[in-house]
């Protein structure tokens, strides 16, 4: 059986970590959903989601 091999000393301090990560999220990347439904002047809550609407 063959394993995947985990390179580890790619691992060892923050440093080479921080350089060797391919992803990075921050607050600057994240957008924030903007849901339209069909009608007019039509602007209800989203319970399971704090501060979004359905806007029409």
């Amino acid at each position: 059986m063959n394993l995947p091999v985990r390179m580890r000393r790619l691992r060892t301090s923050d440093s080479m970590r921080r350089l060797v990560s391919g992803v990075s999220v921050s607050v600057d990347n994240l957008v924030k959903p903007l849901f339209v439904c069909p009608g007019k002047n039509i602007k209800k809550p989203i319970k399971s989601m704090f501060d979004c609407f359905h806007f029409s």
